[in-house]
């Protein structure tokens, strides 16, 4: 049938997108079981959760390395139109983003099990709006790639910086305390080594963020080239394209803006 080839290779593809879904939605597990463990390190019934992630840890590698032979495959067919070759970039990025997600997991697992030995362990007040935040980021990183939104991919990116705000105060703080008093030096490098890790993983959404508004717009808004994100009013009788319930629009990226310092690239405007 003529359609044969045709319909093969849209079922690859959506196979792809299928492969990178599952492996999220495992890493998204493992990530809330880890932000789960540390904010609730001193609480009996959270002492499973370290364990829980560490098992997520090999599924989510397997799913890793499926990903990646699935995409070589269709690299042999060769034969690409410019929305699949930007799915196959964007998916190996992808790919590589959230098994380092996965990887920093364990490491938070890690911290809540040395935390649940440490004596006068305190988890900072910053903490916990902060472990939200980066929940937030990773689950609408998780939306934007299953509905193929951009808008969503860039709300991502403006939640970036609420996270390195959470980080900076919960290090002013925790270096205060460990100054005032040493006992409060061990568990208050466990903690720091823990907001870094959520800093990682925020760093990491954001990535992914990035790569869906290249595959989705073929806009490449890496290293500040990218967003002009507007929230657009929905007034009585406007002609904005934008679906309902938008919160804001990825617009052109920022050589139009700021061409004498921003170096020219193939990115459009959409």
């Amino acid at each position: 049938m003529a359609t044969g080839p045709g319909l093969t290779e849209a079922v690859l593809y959506d196979v792809l997108v299928n492969y990178l879904v599952s492996m999220a939605r495992l890493v998204e597990n493992a990530m809330n079981r880890a932000l789960d463990a540390i904010t609730n390190f001193n609480n009996p019934r959270s002492a499973g959760l370290p364990g829980e992630v560490f098992l997520f840890e090999p599924r989510i590698n397997e799913m890793e390395i499926m990903i990646d032979e699935h995409t070589v495959r269709l690299l042999r067919r060769g034969g690409f139109s410019d929305d699949e070759l930007r799915l196959i970039v964007a998916a190996l990025k992808i790919t590589n983003d959230l098994e380092r997600i996965g990887d920093i997991a364990v490491n938070l697992a890690e911290r809540v099990i040395t935390l649940r030995d440490t004596p006068d362990a305190k988890m900072p007040e910053k903490l916990l709006p902060m472990t939200e935040a980066v929940r937030s980021m990773v689950s609408r990183s998780l939306g934007a790639l299953i509905f193929r939104n951009a808008e969503l991919a860039a709300q991502v990116l403006e939640s970036d910086d609420m996270v390195d705000q959470y980080r900076d105060q919960i290090f002013e703080t925790l270096l205060q305390n460990m100054t005032h008093d040493v006992a409060l030096v061990s568990p208050g490098m466990q903690f720091v080594l823990a907001t870094r890790h959520l800093e990682r993983i925020a760093d990491h959404a954001t990535n992914i963020a990035e790569d869906i508004i290249f595959w989705v717009r073929g806009l490449d808004v890496r290293h500040g080239r990218g967003l002009m994100v507007r929230a657009e009013a929905q007034q009585p009788g406007s002609n904005a394209s934008a679906s309902p319930g938008t919160a804001g629009t990825v617009t052109e990226n920022s050589y139009g803006l700021h061409s004498q310092v921003t170096p020219g690239c193939e990115t459009q405007r959409v």
